[in-house]
């Protein structure tokens, strides 16, 4: 199963359960930026206990690798569980939405973008991407976040709304990574 057809796959399931989602992580920072390669999908979704047991029916186990008791333990502390296609090594990591302001963002001011002529669906908003690839770093370190960061503010940067993200930075605590992000592409225009 390619990359894109596991994308098919799952928005079909999650429009079929009514689940709210948003694509997040790198495969959603393609949409506004430069895409990269990645093994995995990162889907923000919004689910109640009562919701586990239809969500991971919907990924049949002589196709995919889900644990329930992951997911529902995800559901129970806002964490996070996968999804694995083993025959291709693709896997789809949902995020539980959390109760808090920026997470309910996400969903809530998600777009719907084409990513081929048969696939659309809901992708985050380009300033919360660009949030949670700040958090992302701050957990990790991982250089890859803020060229993420970098494209989308070369690609889409008269969608992204700075004060929105200047906010949520100081909620989330990434203010100073994102302070760094904008003076390293500011010295990046100046020696252009």
């Amino acid at each position: 199963m390619r990359q894109i057809e596991l994308l098919q796959y799952v928005i079909a399931a999650l429009d079929r359960l009514g689940i709210s989602y948003a694509i997040v992580g790198s495969f959603g920072s393609g949409a506004w930026g430069e895409p990269r390669m990645t093994r995995d999908i990162d889907i923000v979704i919004r689910v109640s206990p009562a919701d586990v047991a239809r969500l991971c029916d919907a990924f049949p186990e002589d196709n995919f690798y889900v644990s329930r008791d992951a997911a529902e333990d995800a559901v129970r502390r806002h964490g996070q569980f996968n999804v694995i296609h083993p025959k291709s090594g693709n896997k789809i990591d949902f995020l539980i939405a959390a109760p808090d302001a920026w997470t309910a963002n996400q969903i809530s001011r998600r777009k719907a973008v084409k990513f081929d002529s048969e696939t659309t669906g809901y992708v985050a908003a380009p300033e919360d991407i660009i949030l949670g690839k700040l958090i992302y770093y701050r957990e990790g370190g991982s250089e890859k976040h803020l060229r993420d960061i970098a494209g989308i503010l070369r690609i889409s940067d008269e969608l992204v709304d700075r004060d929105y993200i200047d906010k949520f930075a100081v909620e989330l605590g990434v203010a100073d990574l994102w302070q760094a992000v904008l003076s390293r592409l500011d010295e990046g225009r100046a020696s252009d």
